[in-house]
């Protein structure tokens, strides 16, 4: 019984909190697509794929299963080279220098 109560918990917590990641991407497009400025834009798809990390984590502890954990950590680093692309972007205006000096 309390085995059930348990696993009850577990599936009704997973889904409430793939609610709340879900109203958090929806919120960060509209920041993404309204925002004030470049910088918080590039913020917004930031947190965007850190929520969609956190929904692939989400959907391995719902299928309960350790096979998406690579998935998460692919998009941990495509991620980091977006952002990497977004904050160069941002500075100097070009992401691949074709000019060397």
């Amino acid at each position: 019984m309390l085995q059930d109560f348990g696993a009850d918990m577990l599936s009704v917590t997973v889904w409430i909190s793939f609610i709340g990641i879900s109203l958090s991407i929806i919120l960060l497009v509209y920041r993404t697509i309204k925002g004030p400025t470049n910088a918080d834009r590039a913020v917004a798809l930031d947190s965007i794929g850190i929520n969609m990390m956190a929904l692939v984590g989400l959907q391995a502890i719902n299928l309960a299963t350790d096979q998406l954990n690579d998935i998460v950590l692919l998009i941990g680093i495509l991620l980091f080279i977006g952002t990497i692309a977004i904050a160069k972007f941002l500075e100097k205006g070009v992401i691949i220098d074709r000019h060397n000096h």
